[in-house]
């Protein structure tokens, strides 16, 4: 209601600046003529290229069907063109000129002077409107034209909001809608490896509804997210557009800018970018607003540098070219503002009433040519207002056909033009333009999508300007060879939230933007099991270099050209060397009294236990297998074993002796060589029937240690090839020689007030001794470095020098000064016989006479 009270009370005002063409049929015309005003003025500066040309470009079209005999013949198409100042507001005022006619009025109440009605002039009826530019502006008349069933058709309008044919249901365009032209700029966006980006839109239906729709079909094709979304004010205050760039840049890894905007507004922002010093930075991807147009970019090259825009695709019409370079002031009366554009065109002034004339300005003269004595480029959208107009003749022509058949000129069923059947006509038509592209309608009134991409290119190039790189109809052909970016750099600059991870890395998303995320190193053991987490490689294996996969864990072993082998061998070889030296020379001097005096069947069990233990330094180092492990588990407590059970049992028959000897003159029992041997193989036997139910309960076999060498970095990790002896197992496999060591010790202890002249008891004491400080020293070595990543060189080697170190300890105490004398001073190895014994131990002696034992030996054992 408050629409047609306002129509109602401009149709009793006077009719809008309007241009009027006579003719059968009436068509409407909506153009922005003028620039929007400023603030209290509807109209500002006169728009050669979006106005005038595409003003022209309709009075073109019109002259042209007029003149086809074939197209509506025998009608004249007639026009009244308005000028809508590029502001909606105003032309919704304007286009209420269309409805006039449609506007039943009542007067019967007026009469003239003389009592008479007053004749009232009919005003044409417009059947349909050709226009507008501006989406907003065609929003705000379709408005209108809808309640009077008027049809409509834009050659600019691109806004998606106009395809939902519900609310807009008379509103056509041969232009395609900005969903097609969003589709095309985010597969432009994907085409390039871009997946952040901003957009920038101007406020209105234009640049809200072409973000909203690039903004819906990125977030459906998905992979590509949206750092920021700015409006651009309908009226920027100062500074506004220093705070667009300021906000740009707190996304700065988003370089590629999605803009929807006006010319001026395309202009300010390349000036803002420019005063902030970030030419180059922003990389461009412009609308059909920024097109292949210079006058956004005027004077701001080098910021547009590599700007991508869409354009749809067009042609330049040589039809027009020659009938608008042929427009002068003489032969273009009937547009009624070619004299301002004349002016501003050749830079003059006219001499017209009410105008004052201006001394700064050069006169007109009338002789002037557009294209010789001014700069000229048909206007873009120059091919889609002739199509537009096209479109209607071609509806009329067929609406024609079917209800006029055989008449001349308009007939009864076309008068007037019913526009809801005009529509449908509309709405089949198919031709081909004037491009040779085909014009035609879907169910929305919308036309295809078919686009030209162009770029800005400035460097390395003979002509700075727009260059065609690719195609878009419905799918995107994009010649990426031939673009080219800041400074004419040819690899296609990144816009990206995050780049891609190294190799080993995942994806750490960041919450709410999947685009965005941090890549974090598969440390340790892990390696990368897919894009987004790590997973860790079995206990056998360590991550390759490059943490893609795992690999095996290499298998070492103790060598033998290894420190920790070589030392423990060398000792090894001396002492054997050593106890075979010594076991010759016994066997060799059997009979002497010496070796009878050292208690030769003890010794040379003593001596063959010593043999064993430097034996066992080898198959500690030799490679594991199952009969090696055997024979460790066999002979590493064995030949301790053999020594201390011997040594425990000389100290014990030592000090039983002495100590039976202070009681009485009875003989302890069990003190004859046999009765000694029974005693030592039966502490032997004991270690031999726990290493016996040690095989049937565990039977031995080899192990890879894959925890044992596992440092921090994994390219040190290394798998163990040992026996399967823990530290446990082994400690307790040398437990109990470690017990008959002890009691040996208490023994050499409790027997160390015996005789001077009986000194076998105290080598074995001193040997007892500084054994239990070797062993002392073995515990926290072999225990300290349980943590040490070469655990088993050290504990082996700890070990094998320990065993070495006791048997030499051992050989050397009791054995080399018994070989010393019996080889370097054979004179001392006689039977001499010497009485003086003290009066404490003469009983002993005495027993050890009756047991068949010569205490009495060279002077050099006393």
């Amino acid at each position: 209601s408050y629409l047609m009270i306002n129509i109602f009370i401009w149709s009793q005002g006077t009719q809008p600046q309007s241009i009027k063409i006579e003719g059968d049929i009436t068509l409407g015309g909506l153009f922005p003529v003028h620039s929007r005003g400023p603030a209290g003025v509807p109209c500002g500066e006169i728009k050669r290229e979006k106005g005038i040309h595409r003003l022209e470009a309709m009075l073109y079209a019109l002259d042209q069907i007029n003149s086809d005999p074939d197209l509506l013949p025998n009608i004249t198409l007639g026009a009244r063109i308005l000028d809508t100042c590029s502001r909606d507001t105003y032309a919704l005022e304007q286009s209420l000129t269309f409805v006039q006619a449609l506007i039943q009025k009542d007067n019967s109440d007026v009469r003239c002077s003389n009592g008479e009605p007053p004749i009232i002039p009919k005003p044409e009826r417009v059947v349909g409107v050709i226009g507008a530019s501006g989406s907003s502006v065609s929003i705000m008349v379709a408005n209108v034209l809808r309640l009077f069933a008027i049809p409509q058709i834009s050659y600019a309008s691109t806004a998606p909001e106009l395809s939902d044919n519900s609310r807009y249901e008379f509103f056509s365009r041969v232009v395609p809608p900005d969903s097609y032209q969003a589709q095309a700029m985010v597969d432009i966006v994907k085409a390039m490896g871009w997946n952040y980006v901003s957009t920038l839109a101007s406020e209105g239906n234009y640049g809200e509804s072409g973000v909203d729709a690039f903004l819906q079909i990125s977030r459906e094709a998905g992979g590509l997210c949206i750092a920021q979304s700015i409006k651009i004010p309908r009226e920027p205050r100062p500074g506004e557009f220093e705070k667009v760039i300021k906000r740009l840049m707190e996304t700065s890894n988003a370089r590629g800018v999605i803009i929807f905007a006006n010319e001026d507004d395309i202009k300010r922002v390349l000036q803002a970018a420019k005063k902030a010093n970030l030419t180059g930075h922003f990389l461009f991807v412009g609308s059909d607003s920024w097109g292949a147009k210079n006058s956004p970019i005027q004077d701001q090259e080098d910021v547009a540098e590599g700007a991508v825009t869409i354009l749809p695709k067009r042609a330049s019409i040589d039809g027009f070219d020659q009938y608008f370079t042929s427009r002068s002031l003489e032969n273009n009366r009937r547009n009624i503002w070619f004299a301002e554009f004349w002016e501003d065109d050749f830079k003059c002034k006219l001499t017209r009433p009410g105008i004052k004339y201006d001394p700064g300005r050069r006169k007109c003269t009338g002789d002037e040519r557009i294209n010789r004595d001014s700069q000229y480029e048909q206007e873009g959208k120059v091919q889609f207002v002739i199509d537009a107009v096209y479109a209607m003749a071609h509806a009329l022509h067929s609406m024609h056909l079917d209800l006029c058949a055989g008449s001349m000129g308009v007939c009864e069923k076309m008068d007037p033009v019913e526009g809801r059947m005009l529509l449908q006509y509309i709405r089949s038509v198919n031709f081909n333009g004037s491009a040779g592209t085909g014009v035609m309608f879907n169910e929305n009134g919308d036309a295809p999508g078919r686009y030209d991409i162009f770029q800005y290119q400035l460097s390395n190039v003979s002509s700075p300007g727009y260059k065609l790189i690719g195609q878009w109809t419905n799918h995107l052909r994009l010649n990426s060879e031939e673009m080219q970016w800041s400074g004419g750099d040819r690899k296609i600059p990144e816009s990206v939230c995050s780049f891609p991870c190294e190799s080993g890395e995942r994806k750490k998303m960041v919450k709410g933007v999947p685009c965005c995320w941090h890549c974090e190193l598969c440390d340790g053991y892990q390696y990368l099991l897919d894009e987004f987490s790590c997973d860790m490689c079995p206990f056998d294996m360590r991550p390759l270099k490059n943490r893609t996969g795992c690999r095996p864990t290499p298998i070492i072993k103790l060598e033998w050209s290894s420190p920790w082998a070589i030392i423990p061998v060398f000792l090894a070889i001396l002492g054997i060397l050593a106890t075979t030296g010594v076991i010759v020379t016994f066997i060799r001097f059997n009979d002497t009294p010496i070796v009878r005096a050292s208690g030769r069947e003890l010794s040379y069990v003593l001596l063959t236990g010593i043999f064993l233990i430097y034996l066992i330094t080898f198959l500690m180092i030799a490679e594991p297998s199952v009969a090696v492990c055997a024979f460790r588990r066999l002979l590493l407590g064995l030949g301790m074993c053999i020594s201390y059970a011997a040594m425990l049992t000389k100290t014990n028959r030592i000090y039983r002796i002495f100590e039976q000897g202070k009681k009485s003159v009875t003989p302890p029992k069990f003190i004859s060589p046999t009765s000694q041997l029974i005693i030592t193989f039966i502490l032997i036997s004991v270690q031999l029937l726990g290493v016996f139910i040690w095989f049937g309960v565990m039977p031995p076999h080899t192990i890879i240690d894959y925890e044992e060498q596992k440092p921090p970095n994994p390219e040190f990790a290394r798998g163990v090839l040992k026996c399967d002896m823990s530290d446990l197992s082994l400690i307790l496999c040398l437990s109990y020689s470690i017990v008959l060591m002890i009691t040996c010790t208490v023994y050499a202890i409790k027997s160390r007030g015996v005789p001077e002249t009986f000194n076998e008891a105290k080598p074995i004491g001193f040997t007892m001794y500084t054994t239990c400080i070797i062993w002392l020293a073995f515990v926290p070595i072999f225990f300290g470095t349980a943590q040490s990543t070469e655990k088993m060189f050290i504990q082996t080697t700890t070990l094998t020098v320990s065993m070495s170190l006791s048997a030499t300890v051992s050989l050397g105490m009791l054995y080399i000064p018994k070989v010393y004398v019996i080889i370097f001073h054979p004179e001392q190895n006689v039977q001499k016989r010497k009485r003086s014994f003290k009066a404490v131990v003469q009983a002993a002696t005495h027993f050890l006479l009756l047991a068949g034992f010569d205490i009495f030996s060279s002077p050099s054992t006393l």
